[in-house]
């Protein structure tokens, strides 16, 4: 079955955004180099620490500034601020850092050249990669197939996961007698279930996702014409690993009786030298976070003594690891007695919030006697944030796989903090899960480093609780 269109996934576009920055910053600067008279940074064999402490810079200050971002990525006006504040940061560093790199120049226009050298390569490839590869000539084109009810769900969950992923048209998988039995499209004309081969080929559909809680339900006509596809090499995937690829958090409201299908946790978990490593990991960061707050606590406790008027410190009961209740530190940021009433949930803009406890809280300052926990073997640096008692118990009864979050340590930071914002509902309480459990089910170094990079971005767009 020809299909000639081209679609480039979601870890095919990161690869490319990385590697077309650099290439395009080593190939601006060399032409400079070459044409003009700029030699503060050279491309020879001599000077390859220089590129190399460059490219380093570039993919870390990129990604705290969230130049990957995919949906960043995909639009004008967010990707240019970032791209103005990732080569700042890259410039200002690397010019502090004159051991691994060149000395300043004497004449200071070198330094313009540099920049604007930089800052000119993103701008160009950015462009290319906006108007080339997130164009809609590049749209993959998906077909579900489903039971009718839910067809909304199904298109809510991805609508915001890819720019890239478009669902064109849904296949009822019931039998004729319970609902509509035609493929209903958005936009383009309606086909018969028989005519599975034939929409493919006409509107160039590159995947169908099948997307039912139950395979029974599927009539034996489509099913048979879904074997013949997969027979052909065709593309056919599940709805839930489709939408934890795309979305990277696990589905739990989609899985049923067979959820241990969905939980091979990463070995990660019971690994002796991963453990060893991630626990000597907390305890040189939450050593270092001491002596980082140790420096700010005379400006805290002015701030507390003028903005809070109370005590310095908050400390509570939480859940931590197998459910074991510790007495989680944090600076107060609240009004004394805030739950007279009883325990209630944070909402935005919360009036019980004083005035320095939201500067506290967006600048994550709230959160630093949190290395006592760690040190102290109650918290780990990354993992799900611990919830309180009332709340655990409230959640449990509501949201399936709950209490899954407990099977490792509770963390200063996480997955779902760095991809979701403050929750203060069930449903946000549901979106936290699905995040935990992905990190639960993948956790890797590769991964935690991944979340400590975004926990920065998190403190330089403060985007604190």
């Amino acid at each position: 079955m020809s299909n000639q269109s081209i679609h480039f996934n979601i870890s095919e576009r990161k690869v490319l955004l990385r590697i077309f920055d650099i290439l395009f910053i080593l190939g601006v600067l060399y032409f400079v180099g070459t044409v003009f008279n700029f030699d503060y940074f050279r491309i020879d064999k001599e000077n390859w620490t220089w590129v190399v402490v460059l490219v380093l810079y570039i993919s870390i200050f990129g990604t705290v500034f969230e130049l990957y971002d995919l949906q960043k990525s995909s639009r004008i006006d967010q990707v240019t601020s970032n791209i103005v504040l990732t080569v700042s940061v890259t410039v200002l560093f690397y010019f502090l850092t004159p051991f691994f790199t060149p000395f300043l120049p004497d004449n200071r226009l070198q330094i313009l050249y540099f920049y604007f050298s930089i800052l000119a390569a993103l701008f160009i490839w950015r462009y290319m990669y906006l108007n080339f590869v997130v164009s809609p000539r590049f749209y993959k084109k998906v077909l579900i197939v489903g039971e009718i009810s839910n067809i909304e769900t199904i298109i809510n969950a991805f609508k915001d996961s890819d720019p890239n992923y478009k669902i064109v048209g849904f296949i009822n998988c019931e039998a004729e007698n319970v609902a509509v039995d035609s493929i209903r499209f958005f936009g383009i004309p309606e086909y018969k279930p028989n005519e599975i081969h034939k929409v493919i080929e006409e509107e160039q559909i590159k995947e169908i996702v099948v997307a039912t809680y139950d395979s029974e339900n599927i009539t034996s006509d489509i099913y048979r014409k879904l074997i013949t596809l997969l027979e052909t090499g065709f593309s056919i995937k599940e709805y839930t690993q489709v939408y934890e690829d795309m979305t990277q958090r696990v589905p739990v409201q989609f899985v049923g009786k067979d959820f241990y299908k969905y939980f091979p946790f990463s070995r990660s978990n019971q690994n002796k030298l991963y453990l060893f490593f991630h626990r000597l990991f907390d305890i040189l960061i939450a050593i270092i976070g001491v002596l980082f707050g140790v420096v700010f606590l005379p400006l805290i406790v002015i701030g507390n003594l003028f903005g809070n008027r109370g005590p310095l410190l908050f400390i509570q009961d939480r859940i931590g690891k197998n459910g074991d209740v510790f007495r989680m530190i944090k600076f107060r940021t609240m009004i004394e007695n805030a739950e007279q009433k009883g325990a209630v949930w944070a909402v935005k803009n919360d009036s019980r919030i004083t005035v320095f406890g939201k500067f506290l809280r967006h600048t994550r300052l709230d959160e630093i006697p949190q290395f006592i926990n760690i040190l102290l073997g109650d918290m780990s640096m990354i993992g799900p944030r611990p919830e309180r008692p009332h709340f655990v118990r409230e959640l449990s009864q509501l949201l399936p796989f709950y209490e899954t979050r407990h099977i490792i340590k509770p963390g200063l930071t996480g997955w779902a903090q760095v991809k979701t914002r403050y929750g203060a509902t069930v449903d946000d309480s549901l979106l936290k899960l699905q995040y935990d459990l992905y990190y639960i089910k993948h956790r890797s170094f590769f991964l935690d480093f991944n979340i400590l990079i975004k926990t920065m971005s998190t403190v330089v767009f403060f985007r604190g609780q």
